[in-house]
């Protein structure tokens, strides 16, 4: 009998950086659908102003520093960035608010630590969290779920002179248009004094979490598992995000459930299963090792909770898993597997 002997490298398949960031763009369109279904078409607008100003942006930085111009624009990453943070900003979100978010992803989170592959932190987080803590008020003007089809919903000319001009119909006030996320209402309602019992009987909560944030959360699911079905992401670090959620919401929950939320609440809230699936396995921000992988995941839902129930914010994704791109590194050096032929010591 013959055998036929390969040598190294073995690899399983073989995908470019392109094709892994057009993956996830696929992934994310289920997703996008929905919100844009309930929330109208400033979530469009939003992808549009951030890819074409992400795109800008990386041409000159790319020509700054004298790269090649089609070989690091044709990688997506760019456009990656755009999508994940134009998602996370509010509809009505104002046009520079977005472009200021993408243009310090790209520039200064990005470009100035060397370009993709060298930055520590994720690009699109850290745009988010210089306009959260920037904005406040822009970043909490998030519109009521009312859909597309509704009598009262802005349409598409509407929501552009909303966002370039911050001009709205005379027929509508902000007010009316926008209110508090179920994270937003539930935060503000406990220290109020009420129950979880009482809050959940507020319009904007549907079975599990808000009306049309169920939705499009089951839509960044479906794609979330695809990545994770193709091998585009590892399934160890939503895994232990996920979990690290759910273990310490359920022990606050049985605790005190007039004063917790359940853990399904804060799964379907927010940004949880985004952040678990497009946000915290980016290749580059995230733990390399297996191992680490899971307890990078975990650490991501554990702070979640801790910034969600005890901290400043409503929802704690971005800072969360900033925070575990600081630990990554000493993680993936407590963790390497043992070399191959390697005596355990």
């Amino acid at each position: 009998m013959r055998f036929k002997i390969v040598t190294s490298p073995h690899i399983a398949q073989n995908v470019s950086v392109g094709q892994v960031m057009r993956r996830v763009l696929y992934a994310m369109v289920p997703g996008i659908a929905a919100l844009t279904w309930f929330f109208g078409w400033g979530i469009l607008i939003n992808l549009v102003i951030a890819t074409v100003v992400a795109l800008l942006a990386e041409t000159v930085m790319l020509a700054v520093r004298g790269k090649p111009l089609a070989l690091h624009l044709s990688d997506f990453s760019a456009v990656v960035t755009a999508g994940l943070l134009a998602v996370a900003l509010p509809p009505l979100a104002p046009w520079w608010l977005t472009t200021l978010g993408i243009l310090f992803a790209i520039v200064v989170a990005k470009h100035l630590y060397g370009g993709l592959g060298y930055n520590p932190f994720n690009p699109a987080m850290v745009g988010y969290v210089v306009l959260l803590t920037s904005f406040p008020r822009e970043m909490s003007a998030w519109l009521i779920p009312h859909g597309l089809d509704q009598p009262h919903a802005l349409t598409l000319l509407e929501t552009l002179q909303a966002i370039f001009h911050s001009e709205l119909p005379a027929r509508f006030t902000l007010d009316a248009l926008t209110g508090a996320t179920p994270l937003d209402a539930l935060r503000t309602q406990i220290g109020l004094g009420l129950t979880v019992t009482e809050i959940r009987n507020s319009p904007v909560f549907g079975m599990v979490a808000g009306q049309g944030w169920e939705w499009a959360t089951l839509s960044f699911l479906a794609g979330g598992l695809w990545l994770v079905q193709t091998r585009t992401a590892d399934w160890r670090i939503p895994a232990g995000m996920l979990s690290g959620l759910a273990v310490i919401a359920t022990v606050f929950y049985l605790i005190d459930p007039q004063h917790y939320a359940p853990p399904w609440f804060h799964l379907w809230s927010g940004a949880a299963i985004f952040g678990a699936f497009f946000i915290a396995t980016d290749p580059v921000t995230a733990s390399a090792t297996p191992h680490g992988r899971l307890i990078y995941g975990v650490g991501i839902g554990v702070l979640v909770y801790i910034i969600r129930g005890f901290g400043g914010y409503p929802d704690g994704v971005a800072f969360s898993v900033l925070l575990m791109n600081i630990a990554a590194p000493t993680i993936d050096l407590y963790t390497q597997p043992r070399v191959f032929g390697a005596r355990r010591g």
